[in-house]
C-alpha cells in the first residue's frame, strides 16, 4: 500500500467544522460543545460576527499571530511585525481575569500586499 493511501485515510481533503474531529471524517452530527453552540447561536438569530466590538478591521489585511511567549508585550510584537509592512492594528489577546498574554495576537496591515508579506516570511 503506497503512502498516499494511508494519509488519505487520516487526513481530510478539506476542512469541515463538524467532521473535524471524528476519528474517521464521517460524522453528521457536531460532537464538540463549542461546534452545537455556535450552531445553536446562529440559528436562533443570537450570533453577530459584525456586532461584536472586539473584531474590528479588514480580515484580508489581518494576520494570525501565534505561539508567542507570554512575556510578549504590544509593544515588542508592534516592533517586530512592523519589519513586514504598517501594522494598523494589533491586538495581542489577553485573559479577560488575570490580564496576561494567552499567546496569540492578531495583526491588521494598512494593505494585503503588507499582510501577504509578513504571512509569507513568519508563517
Amino acid at each position: 500500500m503506497s503512502g498516499n493511501n494511508i494519509n488519505s485515510v487520516f487526513y481530510a481533503g478539506s476542512y469541515h467544522p463538524i467532521q473535524a474531529g471524528s476519528i474517521d471524517g464521517t460524522d453528521i452530527h457536531p460532537h464538540d460543545n463549542a461546534i452545537c453552540r455556535a450552531l445553536l447561536c446562529s440559528s436562533a438569530g443570537l450570533y453577530d460576527p459584525l456586532g461584536d466590538p472586539k473584531a474590528i478591521g479588514d480580515p484580508h489585511c489581518t494576520v494570525f499571530v501565534g505561539r508567542l511567549s507570554h512575556f510578549t508585550s504590544e509593544d515588542t510584537l508592534r516592533k517586530a511585525m512592523s519589519k513586514y509592512g504598517r501594522v494598523k492594528n494589533l491586538r495581542l489577546v489577553r485573559d479577560i481575569v488575570t490580564g496576561a498574554s494567552r499567546g496569540y495576537a492578531f495583526v491588521e496591515y494598512e494593505t494585503e500586499r503588507e499582510m501577504r508579506r509578513a504571512y509569507e516570511v513568519c508563517g
